[in-house]
């Protein structure tokens, strides 16, 4: 169950994130009259699932059943149809080579503003709607749990964060992982005491070498609900405390994720606390080293605050949340080239695993636009077949004013089409041997 509920999050989120990119080149192309001979969500290649064609429209709409994206197929554009069966007659007003430079570089990098749009408007809706919820790190009482790359650089379990960067931080902030990551300074109290910790140039790389979370907040591990069958047919029921796995003390709930990883597909001895009684059970663990509960929220545990805004709050709220997300994940992107960030890359199940596993409106929202963001960086790279290709190639035109040929533009639409293709194998196969 869930792995089915965040497989139908990430299709409805890729359905959204592709009608709105196609949207921007399709709207953007009609505006300077080019002819729409295809919109599709998802490709097609040999059949497709759903296809119609208005009556009086140039322009099929269809559905296909390969989930890699979807295209808007211009007239008399070289794309990843390969249709080249226009270049033996002459060019017609309504093609897209046919329009001057600048109107082709505003039709390719449309569908990167609306998707990086569309993150703004999600960001400032989830603001409007839920508000923020906010946590200060001075009021985890109970100190944060440190990854050993985190450990390695002087901190300990317990260590309450004062702030980053000489800044009060806020654990709830979406970019409160990266600040601390990437902070220069981060100034703790440790039992009583107040100290700085001076962050080495190099803890993202640390940290991704870890392969974990550089902290967690401290929290026991307390079942709020029973999710799988297995977990159910044990009686665990809401305020059960984990006490011990295999006999060894759980002291709080990332050491018990940790420890539970330890021991995928095993059946495995767990005491639990209820009120004054102590349970000792033999849990079966999964192949994703989890037992199927879920546990206590945080507000269960520390003073969260919920911050409403107004409309017109929400809105620059929104664009500043977007705008941050942007500038970090392209600040991220250097990372890619390193070993220790090519072996962070995953394809469709690692995307997946992202969504909550039970349904979450606002979560699914915030996943959405994040997911957005990343796919307008992404098209924007310089490589034949995404937009950004295009778009090198057209700011060479415009630059130079020499049209690059049609023989040129295919050979490189086939080369991006083979890099691409290579990426998605690699990045679904290292996520095949991760569940493994």
């Amino acid at each position: 169950m869930v792995i089915l509920i965040k497989l139908l999050q990430l299709m409805l989120s890729l359905t959204i994130l592709v009608v709105i990119h196609e949207l921007g080149h399709f709207s953007m192309a009609k505006l300077f009259k080019v002819r729409v001979d295809k919109f599709y969500v998802f490709f097609n290649p040999g059949f497709t699932l759903f296809k119609f064609k208005p009556k009086h429209s140039e322009t099929e709409w269809g559905i296909g059943w390969l989930p890699l994206g979807g295209y808007c197929k211009l007239n008399g554009m070289i794309d990843e149809s390969m249709d080249t069966n226009y270049l033996s007659s002459e060019p017609q007003p309504y093609e897209f080579r046919a329009k001057p430079a600048w109107q082709r570089f505003l039709i390719m990098v449309a569908g990167v503003v609306f998707n990086f749009i569309l993150a703004l408007v999600i960001y400032s809706a989830v603001a409007y709607t839920w508000g923020e919820f906010r946590l200060p790190s001075d009021k985890v009482a109970s100190g944060m749990v440190f990854s050993p790359a985190s450990k390695a650089v002087g901190f300990r379990d317990g260590d309450v964060i004062l702030a980053v960067n000489g800044e009060k931080a806020d654990i709830l902030k979406s970019d409160f992982y990266r600040s601390f990551i990437q902070a220069h300074t981060v100034d703790i109290r440790r039992n009583g005491k107040d100290t700085t910790i001076v962050m080495p140039k190099d803890m993202m790389l640390r940290v991704m070498r870890d392969g974990q979370p550089p902290l967690a907040v401290s929290m026991p591990y307390i079942v709020d609900s029973a999710l799988s069958v297995s977990a159910k047919n044990l009686g665990l029921e809401r305020g059960d405390q984990l006490l011990s796995v295999q006999g060894k003390d759980i002291k709080n709930a990332m050491d018990a994720v940790a420890l539970l990883k330890e021991h995928k597909n095993e059946t495995i001895q767990m005491q639990f606390l209820r009120a004054n009684d102590t349970l000792n059970l033999s849990v079966p663990i999964d192949s994703a080293g989890k037992m199927g509960v879920l546990l206590q929220p945080i507000n269960k545990h520390y003073p969260i605050e919920l911050h409403k805004y107004s409309i017109l709050e929400a809105i620059p709220a929104g664009v500043n949340q977007g705008v941050g997300t942007m500038t970090g994940y392209v600040s991220d992107m250097k990372y890619v080239f390193t070993k220790e960030g090519a072996d962070q890359l995953g394809g469709f199940a690692s995307i997946g695993n992202l969504f909550p596993s039970m349904w979450n409106w606002r979560s699914f929202w915030l996943m959405t636009a994040f997911l957005s963001v990343i796919l307008a960086v992404m098209n924007l790279l310089p490589i034949p077949a995404l937009d950004g290709g295009h778009i090198m190639f057209l700011l060479y035109e415009m630059i130079t004013g020499k049209k690059v040929s049609e023989k040129v533009l295919i050979s490189a639409q086939l080369i991006g089409l083979f890099l691409l293709l290579g990426l998605m194998i690699f990045v679904n196969v290292k996520d095949i041997f991760r569940f493994i």
